[in-house]
């Protein structure tokens, strides 16, 4: 038995036509179906970090290292020693008397946007969080001590050397993300959180502290915590014309300082190290709130 085909008109054609484009939409609605979720966060990839090279090549260098000798040269300050200014050896090889140390690969420091601390910005990661620096630590201690390399963007592209911070603490919590989150600081608090999608989690006990014990937060909730603690300490407020820091726009305010007089915040044994290998000056603990 055969069966006979009739090609059809155009009438066919044009009854058929609606059910066609109502399928093909369907299809191509498909991907949209199901709960809308906020996209996935996570923090950069070298890869997408701007100028990443020079950075890498920046941490390398032999004007970092020496930055690095120098500022391991000064001791600590024992107990609460405050306002010490102290002459760092000038020699002409600072890292002569130091063991052997590399830095490691930059690391993103992420920080809260100002315009998300003021409630401005919506609480969503592209306009909560930025990234403010680039942190690298040392391979191994030296002396029984370890340090923080600090890289701030600098206009016009690039990255220059902000500063020296001892501890490695910066550059062990930046290396928690982990895919599909981000880790960001709360640099008043020292606290450190981690993101994920609109969850905001706890890092240490500070972050902790920051959410009022709770174990996470929304990004909303967390918003109104911070804009209760910071907005009105933001710059241009009465509270930085006073000369206070608030601990936000500090990459603005580094990013057109020389490569030669790098900046350290924060921190209880914070260090503002000239290149020149001239001062240390360090600072009571907790005075960078």
């Amino acid at each position: 038995m055969h069966r006979t085909t009739t090609p059809a008109g155009p009438a066919a054609t044009r009854r058929l036509r609606p059910a066609a484009l109502l399928a093909a939409a369907a299809c191509a609605l498909l991907p949209l179906a199901g709960p809308v979720h906020a996209a996935p966060v996570k923090d950069p990839l070298p890869a997408d970090i701007p100028d990443y090279g020079a950075a890498l090549d920046l941490v390398k260098s032999a004007d970092v290292r020496n930055a690095v000798c120098r500022f391991l040269s000064v001791p600590l300050p024992q107990g609460d020693a405050t306002g010490m200014a102290q002459p760092i050896p000038d020699r002409a090889d600072p890292c002569a008397d130091l063991p052997a140390f590399t830095v490691n690969d930059p690391l993103a420091l992420n920080e809260l946007t100002p315009g998300f601390v003021a409630g401005t910005a919506l609480p969503i990661a592209s306009q909560a969080i930025r990234l403010s620096y680039l942190v690298s630590a040392l391979n191994t201690t030296v002396n029984g001590r370890n340090a923080t390399v600090m890289l701030a963007p600098t206009q016009g592209g690039g990255w220059h050397l902000a500063g020296v911070r001892d501890g490695a603490s910066d550059a062990g919590y930046a290396g928690k993300a982990t895919p599909g989150t981000l880790v960001f600081s709360e640099p008043q608090i020292r606290g450190w959180y981690q993101l994920r999608l609109t969850t905001v989690e706890p890092l240490n006990d500070q972050a902790r502290q920051g959410l009022n014990g709770r174990p996470s937060a929304s990004l909303s909730e967390y918003q109104k915590l911070v804009k209760a603690r910071y907005a009105d300490k933001l710059p241009g407020s009465e509270y930085a014309a006073a000369g206070m820091s608030s601990g936000y726009g500090t990459a603005a305010r580094t990013a057109t300082a020389p490569s030669s007089a790098p900046v350290v915040i924060g921190g209880a044994a914070a260090a503002l190290a000239l290149a020149g290998g001239v001062l240390v000056f360090r600072r009571r603990r907790g005075s960078a709130r």
